[in-house]
């Protein structure tokens, strides 16, 4: 039945190009993000998923931040250690050069004197972003041996099956107290300033025997000595010299081991930060890629809907133009 008030024909042609058009839109709006998931709207699981794990890799970043901050600070502190050991090493040579008979200990005295200045300058100027690992900073002073203060750099950022989320820490001990433990070659006060009476170079390292009279005062007996301060030119060893080198080359000896000890414990922090940068940036490509597969448009795969969207949409505008004119052909009974 032909009708002037029903165009079946033309109404499903206008139908079938509004679905077109809709269908246009949704492609359109993946070619020109790039993504099949970009609303809840379009898959609510994926959707939540993929920000979830958006803002899990934002926090990634910053551990990356964290971990670059904290690889700059226990590098400072190895270097200014390292440096400290080649200083030590030479007063160790400046000892043993002493015990020859005949040799002006003043004037290895002097050299030991300026190498004693280069200790507390090394130790002074290890600082980096206000913070020193390895004299002063923080304080150690009031520490009991065995509970050294710590400071602490972020390593992870973590997840669990639950949702739960926290943030892990590597931990380094600044020990300024423990004998045989030390890691600082100065310990802090309570401001935090350095305490030249504490750390590996400010404690008491070791004590001399009764016949050596560390303060050549003419009283011999029980004298505790300090790497940053003793002087082998002040010893009162007549007829003892080899004695009195032997304590001064062990309060040395002493000192280098617990320096070489500290070294070692910052250059396994060093090695373990650098290992959990590389993990961190190979965890976050990993989570870049697991949302990209949730949620990325697959390019080639559109463009090629979209060209058939639109040959489909021109077959549909012909349609609805065909059923239109349907209705004209009436008109041609009018006019006989």
């Amino acid at each position: 039945m032909t009708s002037i008030l029903t165009n079946n024909a033309a109404m499903a042609a206008l139908q079938t190009l509004r679905t077109l058009d809709a269908n246009m839109q949704d492609t359109q709006a993946r070619v020109s993000s790039g993504l099949r998931v970009g609303g809840a709207s379009d898959n609510a699981a994926y959707w939540s998923i993929a920000t979830t794990m958006r803002s899990d890799n934002m926090a990634l970043s910053s551990v990356q931040d964290a971990l670059g901050l904290g690889a700059a600070k226990i590098d400072t502190a190895y270097s200014a250690m390292e440096s400290a050991i080649e200083v030590v090493k030479e007063m160790k040579a400046k000892v043993v050069a002493a015990t020859e008979e005949g040799v002006d200990k003043n004037k290895i005295q002097e050299e030991i004197d300026q190498l004693q200045e280069q200790l507390a300058s090394i130790s002074e100027s290890a600082s980096f972003s206000g913070q020193n690992w390895i004299a002063g900073g923080v304080d150690t002073s009031d520490n009991a041996a065995g509970n050294p203060q710590e400071v602490t750099v972020v390593s992870g950022f973590i997840r669990d099956s639950n949702g739960n989320v926290s943030v892990s820490t590597t931990a380094y001990s600044l020990d300024a107290t423990t004998v045989g433990g030390m890691t600082v070659l100065f310990g802090g006060d309570a401001t935090g300033a350095i305490d030249p009476d504490s750390g590996i170079l400010g404690s008491v390292s070791t004590t001399y025997d009764a016949v050596v009279d560390w303060n050549n005062n003419g009283v011999l007996g029980e004298t505790a000595a300090e790497i940053d301060t003793f002087s082998i030119a002040n010893l009162d060893i007549t007829g003892l010299t080899t004695a009195g080198m032997q304590e001064a080359l062990a309060l040395v000896e002493y000192g280098l081991q617990q320096m070489t000890s500290a070294a070692a414990a910052l250059g396994s922090i060093s090695m373990r930060i650098g290992m959990q940068e590389d993990f961190v940036a190979g965890l976050t490509d990993s989570i870049d890629s697991g949302i990209g597969r949730l949620v990325d448009a697959d390019m080639n795969e559109e463009s090629t809907r979209l060209k058939a969207l639109q040959t489909q949409q021109q077959l549909a505008i012909q349609s609805l133009s065909i059923a239109n004119t349907s209705s004209e052909s009436i008109l041609t009974l009018f006019r006989q």
